[in-house]
């Protein structure tokens, strides 16, 4: 029902030590967990979830929830995943972007200040616009980016 529903591959655990093996195994999106497994064995549920990863934790107690329930719960738990995905990978585009940027600003300014030295050789200077050209070009594609 929830890989139809969802999309996602699911896999089924028996009890805790068979949820913890799968989680030391493999990655997943989100990981749905009985409340009554979780407080009847407190010390195994604690390393299970110290093994959840990146996985979301959609609790739920069996015994009063429904399949609409359930599958309302994975789903918004499969959503929020995605988006704090999609912020996480923008912020370190943004930061790589930025460091890039002030690379590029200390790269320019050496430049300038190379290309002031009285008498600097002709190959040397060349050399020096060449680099001072690339660069500019590289921060004029960051800052369209």
């Amino acid at each position: 029902m929830l890989k139809e529903s969802t999309g996602e591959e699911t896999q089924w655990a028996e009890g805790l030590p068979q949820a913890l093996s799968r989680l030391r195994e493999q990655v997943y999106s989100a990981v749905v967990l009985d409340q009554f497994l979780l407080e009847n064995d407190p010390s195994e549920s604690d390393q299970m979830l110290e093994h959840l990863g990146t996985a979301y934790p959609v609790y739920v107690n069996f015994a009063i929830s429904g399949k609409q329930r359930l599958l309302r719960e994975v789903r918004s738990a499969l959503h929020r995943r995605k988006r704090e995905e999609e912020q996480a990978r923008l912020s370190v585009q943004q930061q790589i972007r930025s460091e890039m940027c002030e690379s590029l600003t200390a790269l320019l300014l050496s430049c300038e200040l190379a290309m002031a030295v009285p008498q600097v050789p002709t190959p040397a200077a060349e050399k020096i616009r060449i680099i001072d050209d690339l660069a500019r070009g590289m921060r004029a594609r960051l800052g369209a980016g």
